[in-house]
């Protein structure tokens, strides 16, 4: 893990959250190790989601694991759960990577998609 993102998860895995930082990291790591096993899930390149964001104008990534996610989206979560940033009570444009959500995740994120109308 290079120097940036281990500044990058260091605070936003302990900034608001009730585990410390040693525990939300394993709980993340766990949770890429899974995903990585998983024939279905893929994590897709920086250079493709930075064209994503650029093309859709999203602010938010949705889906994987902190140690994954790219730093450059002003906010990330999974399914209504928040990564890091601002929690908005409106909808953002988005990149959502459905593969990398839980089957609880994708009902959350679901339920809120279909409550708006971007």
């Amino acid at each position: 893990m290079d120097g940036a993102q281990w500044h990058l998860l260091k605070h936003t895995l302990t900034n608001d959250g009730p585990n410390p930082l040693g525990s939300s990291l394993q709980n993340e790591l766990t949770r890429h190790l899974r995903l990585d096993k998983d024939e279905k899930h893929r994590f897709f390149s920086w250079k493709l989601l930075r064209t994503l964001k650029s093309v859709f104008h999203a602010t938010k990534y949705q889906g994987d694991t902190a140690i994954t996610i790219p730093p450059f989206f002003q906010d990330a979560g999974r399914g209504t759960g928040k990564i890091w940033g601002e929690v908005n009570a409106s909808p953002q444009p988005m990149v959502i990577n459905w593969p990398g959500l839980n089957d609880k995740e994708n009902t959350k994120l679901i339920l809120t998609l279909s409550t708006t109308d971007n």
